[in-house]
């Protein structure tokens, strides 16, 4: 642990912190652009400026390790004034159409922007437009609005371990592109989504969730599709599901999803889905009520073993039920039917 000051206040910290992190621990505020806790930080778009109170340097906070007896500032007019200069950059080559943005709301650039009380028309506007990318189901590419950040490079190749992205070009002409520019669907791209939900910007938006509105709460649950029971943030508008995300704490799969788990959840509200059992009487499938399914079923399980003995029956598991559904099935099958004939899809 070492001691550092922050605003005239005394805090311990771990030695492999960042000043970012110290500041966070105590409940304050640092702004950023390039960071995410899911990534290492890189500096990149300097908005995390704090001043040293002894030097007066500005230094970038997310990646400044912490120093005994180090003191800093968060807010003094030097760092108002050099964060305000370098969001005036930012938007010197950054359309400001955030009446039409996708991003719109949920861009931190913007929000950083009306904290700074700037315009984004500071300087001359020198704007390289690009053309936006519809070339796959998931998500959407605008790279006219990149900042050049950072975060889609460093989240597949740190996180996925992937490296579907890498920086072409330098200085303001810098951008995130495949490997000699393909397009995503002949690349290495899984479509897992992480580098479109920590875009600060709207260079990169889901396409499920378009025109969907903000989700008026988040809803925690476990995602549906395989056994690894990664947990998943529902966003839940008008009592439907607009989108999904990851980053619960404590988590199996901390910030990552994979491309069902992110984006393949419209079967919830899909209008041909069945939302009643089905049973067949003479011939038809007609709807049921839960109560008359399971007695049916379980009056059919009987009847088959009374007449053919337990082991004419066998049970296959899902990898899309948790442990707890697939050790009850188990159950059911040894002790109430008497057989041991229990299989597992994932094994098949």
């Amino acid at each position: 642990m070492v001691g550092i000051t922050v605003n005239g206040r005394k805090v311990e910290a771990p030695d492999n912190w960042t000043f970012l992190s110290a500041v966070e621990s105590i409940g304050l505020r640092v702004p950023t652009l390039c960071h995410h806790p899911c990534v290492a930080d890189s500096g990149t778009c300097g908005i995390c400026l704090v001043e040293e109170e002894v030097t007066g340097r500005l230094i970038t906070a997310c990646n400044t390790p912490v120093e005994e007896g180090k003191s800093i500032f968060l807010d003094t007019e030097r760092v108002l004034e050099a964060r305000a200069l370098l969001l005036q950059l930012i938007f010197s080559s950054h359309p400001v159409h955030c009446e039409v943005c996708e991003s719109n709301n949920s861009c931190k650039l913007r929000k950083l922007a009306i904290e700074a009380g700037i315009t984004g028309r500071e300087f001359p506007y020198r704007q390289d437009y690009r053309p936006v990318v519809d070339a796959n189901p998931f998500y959407l590419r605008d790279l006219s609005k990149c900042i050049s950040c950072g975060l889609c490079v460093r989240a597949c190749q740190q996180v996925q371990g992937v490296g579907t992205y890498e920086f072409q070009q330098h200085g303001s002409a810098a951008r995130p592109a495949t490997v000699i520019d393909s397009d995503l669907d002949s690349s290495v791209c899984e479509f897992c989504g992480l580098c479109v939900s920590i875009c600060p910007v709207g260079a990169l938006i889901e396409k499920p969730s378009l025109h969907q509105g903000i989700e008026e709460k988040t809803v925690v649950t476990t995602c549906p599709y395989c056994g690894v029971g990664c947990s998943i943030g529902l966003h839940i508008r008008e009592n439907r599901i607009i989108g999904a995300g990851a980053g619960v704490p404590d988590s199996v799969n901390n910030y990552s999803l994979c491309v069902k788990g992110r984006f393949g959840l419209d079967f919830v509200d899909h209008p041909d889905r069945l939302k009643k059992p089905l049973v067949r009487r003479g011939g038809e499938l007609v709807e049921a009520t839960w109560d008359e399914a399971m007695t049916e079923v379980a009056e059919r399980l009987k009847a088959v073993r009374d007449e053919s003995g337990p082991d004419s029956i066998a049970f296959l598991s899902s990898a899309k039920a948790t442990n707890e559904e697939n050790y009850i099935l188990q159950k059911l099958a040894r002790v109430l039917i008497g057989t041991n004939n229990v299989d597992h899809c994932a094994r098949l």
